[in-house]
């Protein structure tokens, strides 16, 4: 298997950080944007888009900034996926960042996928 590219991401945003963090951190809220359904229990996630389904373990949260995932397909490998709130400290512009990892030749695939997610994201929160 050859190594993933890691590869981070910028959308500014306008909403507030603590509304983002319930569509970045709960099945629900990811569920709006993200996939079709997602399932918790615990810290394993499940996300379903049509007929398939991923499993991810919850790696780490922080209240009101950050989650991290990794897809149970990568669990020896230290790949993850993270959406992260960012707010500036002068300006208070409010973004998110992504961080996630992609073959070489799927990197341009894997930006426009979350271009189109974070798009459904702003649409949902008024915030195109």
């Amino acid at each position: 298997m050859e190594d993933k590219v890691k590869y981070e991401m910028e959308f500014p945003i306008q909403a507030s950080p603590s509304l983002l963090y319930q569509y970045i951190s709960t099945p629900s809220g990811l569920s709006e944007w993200y996939a079709d359904n997602v399932n918790s229990r615990g810290e394993l996630f499940t996300f379903i888009w049509n007929e398939s389904e991923e499993k991810a373990k919850l790696l780490s949260k922080k209240n009101g900034e950050r989650i991290k995932f990794r897809w149970l397909e990568d669990e020896d490998s230290n790949y993850f996926f993270e959406i992260r709130i960012q707010v500036d400290e002068i300006t208070k512009d409010v973004s998110i960042m992504i961080t996630d990892f992609a073959e070489d030749d799927e990197v341009e695939e894997g930006k426009m996928l979350w271009d189109n997610m974070i798009s459904d994201l702003k649409q949902i929160l008024g915030s195109a």
